[in-house]
């Protein structure tokens, strides 16, 4: 019992020691005593600090280690949410079509509206293909794990087709720039992104947290649920409509990045067990952690940024072939 109390306190505390690594590396090479001074100088006496490197440090990398952070506990947040109220363990906000769908909002918003916020065409637009995906999967009866995914499937690849669309009729100035979002990147994160990224993150997935026990109840099956007095339904209502948002806000500032809500999840149920009460904030905090490391390998490892989307696809295509093979058996209930 204490050795796994004290693994769910290191995965609380990853994203934070994820994040000052993070600082430490980049293609420009800051030496480590002096990150180690900038840091002690800008809290103490912020006055004295002035130097290009405070600028790499303080103005590029941390705001972009902030956002990487805060785009992982979305996207990990939303897929935990979504296995549990679907009891699918193949589901995550990329499979479902969400980030498909708010890829296409964004695009439209980018290439021919760019008078609509990005994140609200995004929402629509995921939120849409959510509720697509539902319907026909629910066209048969009973929503099973294989027609949700075959339909997040058919929704994927529909929106995938009209983003492609998009990017035939749009303005060529505007192309490279949708193509380059479209394979996920953290390269122009700036504290403004950062704030708002934030602050709409954290609000969106509040009901997720507060919630988080209901999952429990409801992944043990409909009928279950409504005799414990659960409303499945508008709890589900709810909770996709949150899930939903923080991924399309992720979406709207990272582009693309699937997978991560759909390994880091499972990793941390393998780790700690089935309960959503501790396994919804371990898994946002998991998914920081390696969406911080993931983009730390995509700025590091060349002079130039390598899109953050395919070292999460590289990673995340073989963890799905695993998952096949066991056949997503896994314990549900907490």
């Amino acid at each position: 019992m204490k050795t796994k109390k004290t693994v769910k306190l290191l995965i609380v505390l990853s994203p934070f020691f994820c994040g000052l690594a993070a600082l430490f590396m980049g293609a420009y090479g800051i030496p480590p005593h002096n990150v180690l001074l900038f840091i002690f100088k800008t809290l103490f006496v912020p006055s004295l600090v002035d130097s290009p490197e405070k600028a790499i440090l303080l103005d590029i990398r941390l705001p972009r280690v902030i956002l990487a952070g805060f785009v992982g506990i979305a996207v990990s947040g939303s897929g935990v949410t979504l296995q549990g109220i679907f009891r699918n363990p193949l589901v995550d906000p990329y499979i479902l079509g969400v980030s498909a769908g708010a890829a296409f909002g964004c695009a439209v918003s980018v290439g021919f509206f760019p008078y609509l916020p990005v994140q609200i065409m995004a929402f629509i637009f995921g939120m849409l293909s959510v509720a697509l995906s539902y319907f026909i999967a629910k066209m048969q009866g009973d929503v099973s794990r294989l027609s949700l995914i075959l339909s997040g499937v058919i929704i994927s690849a529909f929106f995938t087709a009209m983003v492609s669309i998009v990017k035939f009729l749009v303005d060529p100035h505007k192309l490279q720039s949708i193509v380059f979002w479209l394979m996920g990147s953290f390269s122009l994160a700036n504290w403004r992104v950062a704030k708002i990224s934030c602050i709409g993150i954290i609000i969106s997935l509040l009901p997720v947290y507060l919630m988080r026990w209901r999952i429990n109840v409801m992944s043990m099956g409909e009928d279950e649920a409504n005799t414990l007095g659960i409303n499945v339904k508008r709890d589900r209502i709810i909770l996709l409509v949150s899930s939903t948002l923080a991924v399309s806000l992720a979406v709207s500032v990272s582009g693309i990045i699937g997978w991560v809500g759909l390994m880091v999840p499972h990793l941390i149920r393998m780790i700690t067990g089935p309960n959503h009460k501790s396994l919804v904030p371990l898994s946002m905090a998991g998914g920081a952690t390696f969406m911080i490391f993931a983009d730390t390998v995509a700025r590091s490892l060349t002079n130039y940024d390598i899109p953050v989307g395919i070292i999460t696809a590289l990673s995340g295509a073989p963890f799905f072939v695993y998952l096949m093979r066991k056949g997503g058996k896994e314990s549900w209930s907490g």
